[in-house]
């Protein structure tokens, strides 16, 4: 006799389904895995940090493009922002646990695209 496991809708939600295109969990995945999300990532595991730190760390990165992706690691639990309320202002980030659970994740794919760049560049066109 086969078990037929029905999965309700709110059950799938829960646990994510990031190939369909309505998963909340691709919002997700899009904050923990863009550029700067990665390299806030990487960042804050090595401690708390102010924003202008932060953005003297990461090279490159704009200050409306590290606000925005610190809102979105916020709203996904990952950041805690800390506002001392003096001025001027002083706004610390750190990672929550589940920020370091994230950010022990994407630094292990960093790692590896830091070893294997060598190969990795091989296979782009000459210039």
């Amino acid at each position: 006799m086969e078990k037929i496991c029905a999965e309700t809708l709110k059950e799938k939600l829960r646990r994510g389904d990031l190939l369909a295109e309505d998963c909340p969990s691709r919002n997700v995945l899009k904050h923990l895995t863009s550029r700067w999300g990665v390299l806030v990532l990487i960042v804050l595991d090595d401690g708390t940090h102010r924003f202008g730190e932060l953005r003297k760390k990461i090279g490159g990165v704009s200050e409306r493009m590290l606000a925005e992706t610190l809102q979105g690691l916020e709203t996904d639990g990952m950041v805690l922002r800390t506002d001392h309320h003096e001025v001027p202002p002083h706004v610390d980030y750190r990672l929550t646990p589940l920020g370091r659970e994230a950010a022990k994740r994407v630094s292990s794919l960093a790692d590896w695209i830091e070893i294997n760049l060598p190969r990795i560049a091989k296979n782009w066109p000459a210039n």
